[in-house]
């Protein structure tokens, strides 16, 4: 999730309007670029490389509530020795043993069916697989948001800004225009703007396999941090997880939703709070993970608020102080992202300077509704 921005001018969607018909002119880096931006940006630079990508905002555009839906996770479907993705061409590299590949020598836009099915479950198994020197960003709307749909149903963001006439798009842009929003969202007064989440957990039926490609990136720093919840699960002693068992805890999107309008932004459908299970089961790779997180948890359900709130913050610091199972995601032209949203959390490094341009673009296919864990000795 990223703070909504609501103060780019109309002139952003005139931008929109003009590149929208080409998908060429994506590429184009000096071209079609919003009166606020160049105002507000230094002579020197040439405005955002991607203008068809700028957020895009309308007061009017109303989604009605998501509704339930059957999903079978596509790794399920892939061959475990994933022929078409992990070949002689394909270079790995592991950044920590729980969670992080980088991937070079192939081109998501490329796969087959076979080869996204075997996307799905790597992303599984390595919980974030970051590729690089992609074409993603160049291949057009339309192929994007059809790739990212093979893993299932794709959330339209109730409050983010997204690309005109395609809402699938969760569009993240920061300019030093718009860099006070970055500074707010997660309090003005705290000593660390990290904010670690798992996109959307108030759904009903949250984020899964998720794609997250930059579009232009500070000189330094701005990268991504992900944690696994399956290894802070593993790392909790077996009294503890017993005690776990079977609790749950309401994830909430009301926050986000008055945060935007309380800024004048957007708020496309109503906020939902939706109970989740504390351990959810991943259903193809059978792992066990917290499912918790400070940007959407609100509270245990059947705890008083003391109760509740103390063991919140026992596990939100336990995920947060787990550097030996965190990584640090960094972003070159051409990176895409692909993580699993149901075991892990990550949050933006907020280490760069505002004054530097900060633009990427989501798409979140939705999974299954949490599978809570049943011991056999509850069963």
């Amino acid at each position: 999730m990223a703070p909504s921005v609501s103060d780019i001018k109309s002139a952003t969607a005139e931008a929109v309007d003009k590149v929208a018909s080409d998908i060429a002119q994506l590429k184009l880096a000096n071209t079609a670029v919003s009166e606020s931006t160049t105002e507000a940006t230094e002579a020197s630079d040439p405005g955002p490389s991607y203008p068809g990508y700028l957020p895009y905002y309308d007061h009017d555009e109303k989604f009605p509530p998501l509704e339930l839906f059957e999903h079978s996770d596509v790794g399920l479907l892939a061959d475990p020795a994933k022929p078409n993705l992990l070949n002689e061409k394909t270079k790995v590299k592991h950044l920590s043993p729980y969670l992080g590949t980088e991937v070079e020598g192939v081109q998501i836009s490329q796969l087959s069916k076979e080869g996204l099915n075997e996307l799905a479950l790597y992303a599984a198994e390595r919980k974030v697989v970051i590729f690089r020197d992609q074409d993603f960003k160049d291949i057009g709307y339309d192929r994007q948001v059809e790739i990212a749909r093979h893993f299932g149903p794709i959330q339209p963001h109730p409050t983010s800004g997204n690309v005109k006439g395609y809402p699938e798009f969760h569009v993240v842009y920061f300019d030093p225009t718009t860099s006070r929003v970055f500074r707010d969202y997660y309090g003005k007064d705290r000593l660390s703007k990290i904010g670690w989440h798992s996109d959307v957990t108030y759904e009903k039926q949250p984020a899964a396999t998720t794609f997250f490609f930059i579009l232009d990136q500070p000189p330094v720093g701005g990268d991504t941090l992900f944690g696994s919840q399956v290894e802070a699960y593993n790392r909790l002693s077996p009294e503890f997880k017993k005690r776990l068992e079977g609790l749950r805890a309401v994830h909430s999107a009301v926050h986000q939703a008055e945060y935007s309008k309380g800024k004048g932004g957007v708020v496309r459908r109503e906020p939902v709070e939706t109970e989740h299970p504390i351990v959810r089961v991943h259903p193809v790779t059978g792992e066990k993970a917290l499912f918790v997180n400070e940007g959407f948890t609100r509270h245990i359900v059947g705890f008083k608020k003391e109760e509740s709130e103390f063991l919140l913050k026992f596990l939100y610091d336990h995920i947060a102080k787990g550097a030996d199972f965190q990584i640090r995601a960094r972003y070159e032209p051409g990176t895409v992202i692909v993580w699993d949203n149901r075991v892990t959390v990550h949050s933006v490094n907020p280490d760069f300077d505002l004054k530097h341009r900060r633009h990427a673009v989501r798409l979140t296919p939705q999974g299954e509704a949490p599978i809570p864990f049943v011991s056999d000795s509850t069963a």
